[in-house]
């Protein structure tokens, strides 16, 4: 049986921040909230993935980091945004509006180098985020779009030094992750 694989970007030191952030939206029903504890910029999501591969996985990574020539840099978190479209909330993320070029280059490199190992590209456009809550039916939706429209929280700065290969097991009570490699940035 398979990992479910992602790589990632930790937000470790901003939980109490995400919290705080979510406790905006906490009053619109129909919201699932991420933990906060397990904030994170998806990189780049594996999926299914033979465990046999993980030391090949990391290789690839650090490769992945040397070719992206990203040295340990700041990211400021601020700001909200959602998925796809205020119209129709699917997610609900907090914005990466400091470091989003390292994030992109970091993101461009990881996903040239998984997708040469036969993963799928990203059928999507990388924006840095890290989700906050996902919506399971629209009975908070206006709440969510006033929030979203005209609030724009400053959640604060990480440095951020690694970037991690994450196994998610999903649960009934949401998903738990293990970190299972770190590559760190040392330029």
């Amino acid at each position: 049986m398979g990992k479910r694989l992602f790589v990632s970007v930790d937000l470790d030191g901003l939980v109490d921040e995400v919290a705080a952030v979510q406790d905006l939206l906490a009053d619109a029903s129909g919201l699932n909230f991420t933990d906060p504890e397990q904030a994170h910029v998806t990189m780049k999501f594996l999926g299914d993935t033979d465990p046999d591969r993980v030391d090949d996985l990391a290789t690839e990574l650090e490769a992945a980091v040397e070719q992206a020539g990203v040295d340990p840099f700041e990211a400021r978190f601020a700001g909200l945004g959602v998925f796809p479209s205020l119209d129709y909330i699917s997610v609900v993320w907090l914005g990466a509006e400091e470091g989003s070029e390292e994030l992109t280059r970091l993101h461009e490199a990881i996903e040239d180098r998984m997708t040469a190992m036969g993963f799928d590209p990203d059928d999507h456009d990388f924006t840095p985020h890290a989700t906050l809550a996902r919506m399971e039916h629209a009975g908070g939706k206006e709440l969510v779009q006033e929030v979203v429209r005209e609030r724009h929280p400053e959640v604060g700065t990480l440095q951020v030094e690694e970037i991690r290969l994450t196994e998610s097991v999903l649960r009934s009570d949401g998903p738990e992750y293990t970190t299972l490699e770190r590559i760190p940035l040392d330029g």
